[in-house]
């Protein structure tokens, strides 16, 4: 926004920022006008960004006629100095005062920068392509972050020692907090299996099976998957909070200050009482599913409590056991990484702790479904 002529001509209306031009053979005078703030700043930002294409090699600015100016404005300024300098064409200040200056050179480095550009989104057949690029090297760098918080973990507790209350603590508040709720989902879970199993047998006589059915289906898949399922909501998101509220609060930073390691001091305590309490658990829901099931098959299918027990006793043995609880450790560790991980990435404001503890949960509860998937299929190629 500025004249073609050689005379001076406001371009400012009222209080909000302008430029006065002034014309010569040598070059051109700006006389910056009016408040250059952040409420007036809008109407001459524009102009100031196409002024280092059109400028001449010798461009003055004049800071005589400015009435206030404030960060807003001093980064217009400062920005539009750098493009002109970097076209090759020299800049002069006069009649700028201490207190601009002081505030221009406030600003540099931020008017200095150049804002990265968009990604672009792709188009026609090539978009799937990039989402998924993103989606991997995203995945990447979370794996990469998730393993340096295990082996900060690991050494930070080298480091300070293992404090056993700390440890003893989280135990009673994962694994003993958590038996009614897990106890009561399991029971519930082996009823339903051992409803729809019963029924579905009955059409071929064969009832009794629904014993082999559930005793297989909840010492190897149900009673670990649906605990640690319900660890990940119900402490993954606790240990998420716990976290992310301490780092709010600056508590992290202080542990810093006195020589300590967040990591191993918050970490390390939650992952080794989850790798004792989930495998615990798991065998208080092993018994909850098979008396739910015994319940059910009981009433429903009028198999006796001796008679499940014997038939279970006959077909299952200690590799069942086994192929349920030799996961819950690494399920432990998962959820444990991933919580911990979240609740180290909040910022300082109430919004992102929500969508960090929501972020735990669901990235905790789809990691334990995938290795439940894996050992599954490793336990069938090895015959376990």
């Amino acid at each position: 926004m500025a004249s073609e002529d050689g005379n001076a001509e406001s371009i400012a209306k009222g209080e909000a920022a302008g430029v006065q031009e002034h014309r010569s053979e040598d070059g051109r005078e700006l006389s910056l006008t009016g408040n250059w703030t952040t409420r007036s700043i809008a109407a001459i930002d524009g102009w100031m960004r196409e002024l280092a294409s059109t400028a001449p090699e010798r461009v003055v600015l004049d800071f005589a006629s400015i009435a206030n100016i404030d960060t807003a404005g001093a980064f217009v300024i400062r920005r539009t100095v750098e493009e002109l300098r970097q076209a090759g064409k020299s800049v002069e200040f006069r009649n700028i005062s201490h207190s601009e200056e002081v505030l221009l050179d406030a600003v540099a480095d931020a008017a200095s920068q150049s804002m990265p550009e968009k990604p672009s989104s792709g188009f026609g057949l090539l978009t799937p392509f990039a989402v998924i690029g993103r989606s991997v090297f995203a995945m990447a760098e979370q794996m990469k972050y998730a393993f340096g918080i295990l082996g900060s973990a690991i050494a930070g507790s080298s480091g300070h020692g293992i404090s056993l209350t700390a440890i003893v603590a989280q135990i009673h508040r994962i694994g003993v907090g958590a038996i009614p709720v897990v106890l009561l989902m399991n029971a519930i879970i082996g009823a339903i299996v051992a409803q729809q199993g019963a029924f579905q047998l009955r059409y071929f006589g064969a009832e009794i099976f629904v014993v082999d059915l559930v005793s297989v289906l909840v010492l190897r898949e149900t009673g670990a998957l649906i605990t640690a399922i319900m660890i990940a909501g119900r402490s993954g998101s606790a240990i998420t909070a716990e976290i992310g509220s301490m780092k709010m609060r600056e508590e992290v930073d202080a542990l810093k200050v006195i020589g300590l390691n967040p990591i191993g001091v918050l970490v390390f305590p939650r992952l080794v009482a989850l790798m004792i309490a989930l495998p615990l658990l798991t065998v208080a829901a092993n018994a909850a599913g098979l008396a739910g099931a015994m319940v059910i098959a009981n009433y429903y299918s009028d198999i006796s409590y001796t008679a499940f027990i014997t038939r279970m006793g006959g077909w299952i043995d200690v590799t069942t056991v086994f192929a349920g609880l030799v996961k819950t450790p690494f399920m432990a560790l998962a959820i444990g990484v991933i919580a911990s991980m979240e609740g180290m990435r909040v910022g300082g404001s109430a919004e992102s702790l929500g969508a960090r503890v929501t972020a735990s949960v669901v990235k905790a509860i789809f990691v334990v479904i995938v290795l439940d998937g894996l050992f599954a299929i490793f336990f069938a190629s090895i015959g376990f």
